[in-house]
């Protein structure tokens, strides 16, 4: 069966975005940026793929993606209705009142239902949950792993990587690859 990760970066405290939506104050490290591209290449967006030497590379892990509207409105902003071409593409949203891109599917229903439905069709390629915290509060129940990239920073305020009801999952960390600038990269799975 296919797996739904959430896969995102997080500052120290907790938080994928500032409280404007900013993730520009991530530090970079070139180890580490090395690291997500070789193993995760399909999480760069389309439109900049071609600039970091990643066009036409093959997707290695997810072949589909879901966001919330804070994590799609960014692109929308900066003119990119379709961020993420080279997967199947899904914008969990009530307030959004269209897509204009055929490539980009607006689901307005239960993301678990969504979720279920799609871990349940054949392939091998897993589900990525880029973003955001309210869509991973909501889905909490349905991931099976989490890929956190923690930066070495604290934002203090902002979006956090969940948002929602208070209900308690226990994760037990299975990996973690450290980098230069003491930044990390956690993969947890679900213990109960």
């Amino acid at each position: 069966m296919r797996k739904l990760a959430y896969y995102v970066a997080v500052s120290i405290d907790g938080f994928i975005a500032g409280p404007g939506g900013e993730f520009d104050f991530y530090p970079e490290a070139p180890d580490m940026v090395e690291h997500l591209r070789a193993e995760f290449p399909e999480t760069m967006p389309t439109h900049i793929r071609p600039h970091i030497g990643l066009d036409g590379a093959p997707n290695k892990r997810f072949d589909t993606v879901l966001m919330g509207r804070g994590t799609y409105q960014p692109a929308l902003d900066a003119g990119v209705s379709s961020p993420y071409a080279h997967l199947r593409q899904y914008v969990v949203s009530r307030s959004l009142p269209d897509i204009a891109d055929p490539a980009v599917e607006l689901v307005s229903e239960d993301p678990i239902d969504l979720v279920r439905r799609l871990k349940a069709e054949d392939g091998d390629g897993d589900i990525w949950l880029c973003g955001g915290g309210v869509l991973a509060g909501q889905l909490l129940p349905e991931i099976d792993e989490l890929l956190f990239k923690r930066y070495p920073v604290v934002a203090g305020d902002g979006v956090p990587a969940f948002a929602g009801q208070f209900r308690p999952r226990p994760f037990a960390p299975v990996e973690t690859l450290t980098f230069s600038h003491g930044g990390t990269l956690t993969t947890y799975r679900p213990t109960a």
